[in-house]
């Protein structure tokens, strides 16, 4: 298994990368680094995520595994409103996203958590472009702890490839969420909404 999932500490050696990448009609700029997932330009997945995201995102916003925070920043240029969260197992990578935020002169909350481990509080809504090769069992895990930290009526918005078990999980996640739905298709990607429901206990 690559060693960007769920690794720590990468033991790779460097290869400083940086480039920019247009979202929400600005210009933005990131660094990455070897040991963290799709290093060389931002996850066709993620973007289609942070496109499909609502233009009334509000509240505290969580990116639950958030690599090098490409989501992070993407969804802040969006919706600079938000208070965002961002939470990864992956130390290199967690400072990279620090980094990467700071240079596009946005502000966000840094985790250094084993899924949710560390993560308190309820959130409006949970981002994330999950760590499939880590398997069913950790993934499953991770979107039932992601309710448990949603506020009620809040969302969990993720993007699964549909060859790598899509329909599998929409329909796990049809068992634990009030409601869950495809609102976005391309290129294979899935975008799922799961929200719980308006009077859910947390």
């Amino acid at each position: 298994m690559p060693e960007y999932y769920y690794t720590a500490s990468p033991t790779s050696g460097h290869e400083d990368r940086h480039f920019n990448h247009v979202f929400a009609g600005k210009v933005l700029r990131f660094c990455t680094d070897a040991g963290v997932f799709s290093k060389q330009h931002i996850d066709p997945g993620s973007e289609l995520l942070c496109k499909s995201l609502p233009r009334d995102l509000h509240g505290r916003v969580l990116d639950m595994g958030c690599g090098w925070g490409a989501m992070t920043v993407m969804t802040l240029a969006a919706h600079p409103q938000v208070q965002m969260t961002m939470a990864d197992i992956n130390e290199r990578a967690l400072e990279l996203a620090k980094a990467n935020v700071a240079q596009n002169g946005m502000q966000a909350e840094a985790l250094l958590s084993d899924g949710f481990a560390a993560i308190e509080g309820q959130f409006d809504a949970v981002i994330t472009n999950p760590p499939i090769r880590a398997g069913k069992a950790v993934i499953y895990a991770m979107f039932e702890q992601a309710r448990e930290h949603l506020v009620p009526g809040g969302a969990l918005y993720l993007v699964i490839r549909k060859q790598q078990g899509a329909p599998s999980a929409l329909k796990h996640l049809q068992t634990i969420y009030a409601r869950a739905d495809v609102i976005e298709r391309d290129g294979g990607y899935w975008i799922i909404r799961c929200v719980t429901s308006p009077g859910q206990d947390a």
